[in-house]
């Protein structure tokens, strides 16, 4: 006697085939939209018509935008990512401070601004000089 829920192994890689192509469309239409929103070479008649399209007839909207605009997609991507890149640069090196690449007599300007200031004592001025000088 054969059951209701029988699943074969076949039927089971035929399932988890259709969720992994339902993610990747899934996938695949977020990064249209979020292209079609940072797009600085398009205005905003451009942008709506192509959201509306990929609304109305979403897998040829989506085909279309891939053939037409693709290689703009690459650039804007490339364009973010050194961006990122630039930005994630510049917050270290501030947050690190300015020590690695300032000479010996950049640090002693400074101590000396901070004893001017009275940040530090004398001492602590030449002790620290010294130590930058050896």
């Amino acid at each position: 006697m054969t059951t209701l829920w029988e699943y074969t192994v076949g039927e089971a890689f035929l399932t988890m085939l259709w969720f992994f192509l339902f993610f990747i469309w899934i996938w695949l239409l977020i990064t249209v939209f979020a292209d079609i929103f940072r797009s600085d070479d398009m205005g905003g008649w451009a942008k709506a018509f192509w959201t509306i399209f990929v609304i109305v007839l979403p897998y040829l909207g989506v085909l279309v935008y891939l053939i037409a605009r693709g290689s703009k997609m690459h650039e804007h991507a490339a364009r973010d990512a050194a961006r990122q890149e630039q930005q994630m640069r510049d917050y270290v090196q501030s947050v690190a401070g300015t020590s690695g690449s300032t000479s010996a007599a950049d640090e002693i300007a400074r101590l000396h601004d901070l004893q001017q200031k009275g940040a530090i004592s004398q001492e602590e001025f030449d002790a620290a000089k010294a130590k930058l000088l050896s």
